[in-house]
């Protein structure tokens, strides 16, 4: 990783005034698009709202389909994804917003998606220390569809900027959700 220069300390995320289900997102010097909740950007993050949480979170680590490309180059923790790797979403269970092995039987999201969405998937210290029953879970930063159709409440981009992005930062990196 050599000659990457100066790395960023924030990922600033800010939703545009027309349609709250996209944004910007800024590394640095970098500026790109990126897709947010099919319900916009809001200050009281609940469990299926859809909204994108506003706030600071820090970058935690990387997940990747290595099957789908090349690990990505980042200074964060990465781990390729495995098939039998879940998420709970149930805030009555004690694994709530949690990584799980599958099979599982709360409530819980599949990270080895038949999509694109999480061939690259960061995940960020939303509602996770300690998590919050019903204050949300699986707010990740991923990619987006090709369309930026919103998503259930992250954070998502391109590949490729996803790519440039994870090699841009470190961790200790916050992603700042801004209204």
């Amino acid at each position: 990783m050599q000659g990457i220069g100066k790395l960023a300390e924030i990922l600033e995320v800010h939703a545009l005034p027309r349609d709250r289900t996209k944004g910007v997102l800024s590394c640095g010097p970098i500026t790109v698009p990126c897709a947010l909740g099919r319900s916009g950007v809001i200050a009281r993050k609940r469990e299926g709202d859809g909204a994108t949480p506003l706030g600071s979170f820090e970058v935690l680590h990387v997940y990747y389909r290595g099957d789908r490309g090349p690990r990505p180059q980042s200074l964060l923790p990465v781990e390729a994804l495995r098939p039998n790797m879940g998420w709970c979403d149930d805030p009555h269970h004690r694994c709530y917003n949690r990584s799980v092995d599958l099979p599982f039987a709360a409530s819980h999201e599949k990270m080895w998606r038949d999509d694109r969405l999480y061939d690259i998937v960061v995940v960020l210290d939303c509602n996770m220390s300690p998590p919050v029953k019903g204050q949300g879970s699986a707010i990740f930063f991923h990619i987006a569809r090709e369309d930026y159709r919103p998503t259930e409440g992250c954070v998502a981009v391109s590949p490729q900027h996803m790519r440039l992005i994870l090699s841009k930062i470190a961790p200790g990196c916050q992603m700042v959700v801004r209204g």
